[in-house]
């Protein structure tokens, strides 16, 4: 079963399209991120999940359920982190907890306990006082502490030190090891990249791509900068060499595809350095940004291709 899934779902408001026709499935136990410009539909998306809104039609499902008809039932095994989180600025970071602890009915101290020591916060400290980076701590555990099925996190690093994101990334790791669930939104595209199974890319509310992480790896370019011993550059380029510069003995440009054939090639002339960059995906995330209509017409010809 797929802890998320939607289908043909749209949403208007008025005569915009918020969403169209968006067909996203994302299977128990992944770590998945949820890509996209400003405005692209993930806010949006994310709140039908939620029960929040409503589809203006197609569907969507969160653990089998309908989250609209479903909401108070689907959202007990839900836990989420929005984009802009705020507290009673009044309470303590304790009293906070157990004000949701007690929403949701669970008795969740040893795992609050757990995580505060992990992000390094202090829960008797009013909310008022809290830094900005203490209050999204102070989301992390409340969207944590229960342990949820599923777990939405809408730029859940915004204000954290690299120390707290790499505390983070292991607990999100552990829970999709225990087979739950993570939906991670953030327009940070190396922690997606580095925290990822797998991705989807939203532009102007449609899906332009859904992909393994490694997959999307193997289509991104290399940088390549090779400097040749005078009068050594062998001729004939191989096909996936994209040449941008080229003068007195020095070579750069991009490659794409497995490195041997460009390796060989290089073997004919005499290098006398050369440095071949890991896959760029970040510049691959943001050609689907910059071109969604082209990045569509891509994925709808592969999948084409595979059916055939």
């Amino acid at each position: 079963m797929h802890a998320i899934a939607t289908y043909d779902l749209c949403k208007s408001y008025g005569p915009k399209r918020a969403l169209c026709n968006l067909n996203l499935t994302v299977p128990t136990g992944r770590r998945f991120g949820f890509l996209g410009p400003n405005g692209a539909g993930k806010t949006t998306t994310i709140r039908i999940l939620l029960g929040l809104l409503r589809a203006t039609c197609g569907r969507a499902e969160l653990l089998g359920c309908d989250p609209w008809r479903d909401g108070p039932r689907s959202r007990t095994q839900v836990g989420y982190l929005p984009g802009d989180v705020r507290f009673y600025g009044g309470k303590t970071g304790r009293a906070t907890l157990e004000l949701f602890a007690s929403a949701r009915g669970v008795n969740v101290r040893a795992e609050v306990a757990r995580l505060a020591t992990r992000l390094d916060l202090d829960l008797d400290r009013r909310v008022r006082d809290y830094s900005r980076g203490m209050k999204q701590k102070l989301g992390l555990i409340q969207a944590l502490m229960h342990r949820p099925a599923v777990l939405i996190l809408d730029e859940p690093t915004i204000s954290l030190d690299p120390l707290m994101r790499t505390v983070l990334y292991g607990e999100l790791r552990q829970l999709a090891a225990e087979g739950h669930t993570v939906l991670f939104s953030s327009h940070t595209l190396s922690e997606v990249e580095e925290l990822c199974d797998e991705v989807a890319i939203l532009r102007d509310g449609r899906l332009v791509e859904q992909e393994r992480i490694e997959v999307l790896r193997q289509r991104a370019v290399r940088r390549v900068e090779v400097a040749f011993a005078p009068q050594r550059a062998p001729s004939d380029p191989p096909p996936g060499l994209r040449i941008e510069h080229c003068r007195d003995g020095r070579l750069s440009g991009t490659w794409s595809g497995p490195p041997e054939a460009l390796l060989t090639w290089l073997a004919r002339g005499g290098v006398r350095d050369v440095t071949i960059a890991p896959p760029a995906l970040e510049d691959l995330f943001l050609a689907y940004y910059q071109d969604g209509e082209t990045a569509e017409a891509q994925r709808a010809q592969r999948t084409q291709s595979s059916n055939e």
